[in-house]
């Protein structure tokens, strides 16, 4: 598979890859953001690959960047990948899955509204849980609060 997005895709567009031991031996592949849209469509369209199931979309803030996580599964194969994609945390952006997975559509919008991931080319990105007049996305580890209480 990594071989294929490599060929497919671009040399550059797999930063690293591993198996995830604790989660069911699952592929994980790490792209490279700038190289995602490409990919992502590869993934799901390819004979080979037929990742037709985007099962759940997942951020993760570690301080010095954000992880947006998309796990896939071919419904055909049974077979199951992550993709892990980095991005900076100021202006943090990852290309919309959406555009290929409509499932991807509210995961993505809630990642923006809890960890502020701009997703360019989503169809309606906009917050999903927390008021349009809140400040701030409140699961960044950088987040304060502007009530003592909370």
């Amino acid at each position: 598979m990594v071989a294929l997005l490599k060929q497919e895709v671009a040399e550059a567009a797999v930063e690293d890859a591993y198996v995830n031991e604790l989660n069911g031996d699952m592929p994980m592949i790490i792209m490279r953001n700038e190289h995602w849209r490409e990919a992502a469509k590869l993934l799901k369209e390819h004979e080979q690959l037929q990742f037709n199931y985007l099962r759940n979309v997942s951020g993760v803030d570690y301080e010095t960047h954000i992880e947006v996580v998309y796990h896939m599964i071919s419904l055909g194969t049974k077979r199951e990948v992550g993709i892990k994609i980095k991005t900076e945390r100021e202006a943090s952006a990852v290309y919309s899955a959406t555009p290929v997975w409509a499932t991807a559509n509210w995961n993505e919008r809630e990642i923006y509204d809890l960890l502020g991931v701009d997703f360019p080319g989503h169809p309606d990105m906009r917050r999903i849980m927390m008021p349009d007049d809140w400040v701030g996305h409140p699961l960044r580890k950088d987040y304060e609060s502007l009530d003592s209480e909370v």
